[in-house]
């Protein structure tokens, strides 16, 4: 046997392993929600499941170098196709959940079970102690390389399905390798290479048709046609089109529809420019669609206006996607804009400078990564940032299916010094919304609204901050870096309409 070719056996099996584990952990989280909880479940099921893998291997006696091409060809058949299959799942039937911790318990078992078979093999070729150090010191590297690459680049460029069919191609490489390495010990290395070749070509198949198998998935999981879908390393895109015309998702979840886009729209922004002292300096968080900045861009006053958003991939498809600058009339190609694809909260620690108005148009805080910017310490560099007579925003989800997380996110901000004026609109693709005017102290409007609006009139305005007693003020505790209260307020309210 060839103990190098072996040794780099350990490291392609460890890193397609742990490929499976993120693979299922982030499709999970893309399809339920919750990233914690979902990474923290996959991960302690797939360790839990490698260890049963490990305990039977020491049931197998006979046949040691036959069970362990075939323990590969399992993983590579299982692992390779479940994102395919979860997907599927998840859009065609109701048993999501089994399915999954199904496939996590079964490629767990399986990867448990090949490494204890490989150093049975190895260990009449090394001496004991170098035979552990090595067959791990590879398996860490595997698993090295696999946290680095999946999110960098086997994610933004071929998406779950395809990385999963195509570590599923690589996990039966290794096993059809193995069978020419093995040879002398192999009772019948002929089938074996049969049953490899053939379920390579069946990966290959897959993973040509990857796309194919996304969009059905896609267009099952969406009532409209889906018309554009991407992935980034941050997160899932897609567009699609029916009677509320186009709509985008994030990660699953509906961030506008164009049908009534402009009412959330106009809301987030015209309380908060009538009031600010000033308009020359504006500065939106999030908003990577350009639909904030659309209506920011109607008061000439504005002369910088700098657009702050994570993902190049939205902002890029915000510019270059035709219905969609449309839709935001081009702002992003706006002389007067500056688009800075970054994290907001390392912007504002970066750029002293004070602005005139922020409006802080960041996706609801349904996870820890987002929640960070629901709280004191990310609300207390916004005020260093806003100027003197300015004013700013933040999109509060809906006071009406989420009140105690709405309520959170004011008393959140007060507890960072805010002055805080809490205000709502019926958007009818997401019900009752909520969001919270911040500013230095007590601040009135200063100046009437634009013309042509759609939805706010002077009288419109004046009574979005009026709340009916089952929106009204609940006390909640402060949402802290340390202990995020509002995102299991979040998870908690929506569960009950989800």
């Amino acid at each position: 046997m060839n103990k190098t070719l072996l040794f780099v056996t350990v490291l392609v099996i460890a890193t397609c392993g742990l490929i499976y584990e993120l693979i299922i952990g982030a499709l999970a989280s893309y399809l339920l929600g919750d990233s914690i909880t979902q990474f923290s479940t996959v991960i302690g099921c797939y360790l839990f499941a490698m260890g049963i893998g490990s305990w039977l291997s020491g049931f197998i006696d006979r046949g040691v170098a036959q069970r362990f091409v075939e323990v590969e060809l399992g993983v590579a058949l299982v692992g390779g196709f479940c994102a395919p299959l979860l997907f599927l799942t998840f859009a065609l039937t109701d048993v999501f959940r089994v399915v999954l911790y199904g496939s996590v318990l079964l490629i767990g078992t399986l990867v448990g079970l090949e490494i204890p078979l490989l150093l049975r093999l190895l260990k009449d070729q090394l001496a004991f102690k170098d035979l552990v150090s090595r067959v791990l010191t590879f398996d860490y590297l595997g698993a090295l390389a696999a946290s680095i690459s999946f999110p960098l680049l086997f994610v933004p460029r071929l998406g779950l399905v395809r990385t999963s069919l195509l570590f599923g191609l690589l996990n039966a490489l290794v096993g059809l390798w193995s069978t020419w390495l093995l040879a002398p010990v192999l009772a019948h290395p002929g089938r074996l290479r049969v049953k490899a070749v053939g379920l390579s070509l069946l990966l290959m198949v897959g993973l040509v048709l990857g796309d194919r198998l996304s969009n059905f998935s896609e267009e099952h999981l969406f009532t409209d046609e889906v018309v554009h879908a991407s992935s980034s390393p941050y997160q899932r895109i897609v567009l699609t089109r029916g009677k509320r015309g186009f709509s985008l998702y994030l990660n699953g979840n509906l961030q506008f529809a164009s049908v009534d886009e402009y009412r959330y729209h106009e809301a987030l922004v015209h309380p908060a420019l009538v009031r600010a002292g000033k308009l020359e300096r504006v500065l939106v968080l999030g908003g990577g669609d350009g639909l904030a900045a659309r209506e920011i861009l109607k008061y000439p006053e504005v002369k910088t206006l700098t657009l702050v958003d994570l993902d190049p991939a939205m902002t890029g498809l915000a510019t270059r996607y035709g219905e969609l600058a449309e839709l935001n009339a081009h702002s992003l190609a706006d002389p007067r804009m500056h688009v800075v694809n970054t994290d907001a909260m390392e912007f504002l620690r970066e750029h002293g400078e004070p602005w005139d108005v922020i409006v802080v148009d960041f996706p609801d805080p349904n996870n820890f990564a987002l929640g960070k910017l629901y709280t004191t310490g990310f609300y207390r560099l916004l005020k260093k940032r806003l100027a003197p007579d300015g004013v700013a925003v933040i999109q509060s989800t809906s006071p009406l299916y989420a009140r105690r997380s709405f309520w959170c996110v004011n008393t959140t901000l007060a507890a960072a010094g805010f002055w805080t004026q809490p205000y709502h609109a019926l958007v009818p693709s997401f019900g009752e919304w909520g969001y919270v005017l911040v500013a230095h102290e007590r601040t009135p409007p200063r100046r009437p609204l634009v013309e042509g609006l759609r939805f706010l009139s002077e009288e419109t305005h004046a009574s979005l901050f009026l709340f009916p007693p089952d929106m009204g003020p609940l006390p909640t505790e402060v949402n802290r870096l340390n202990n995020q209260v509002l995102v299991h307020y979040y998870e908690e309210e929506w569960r009950r309409w989800n």
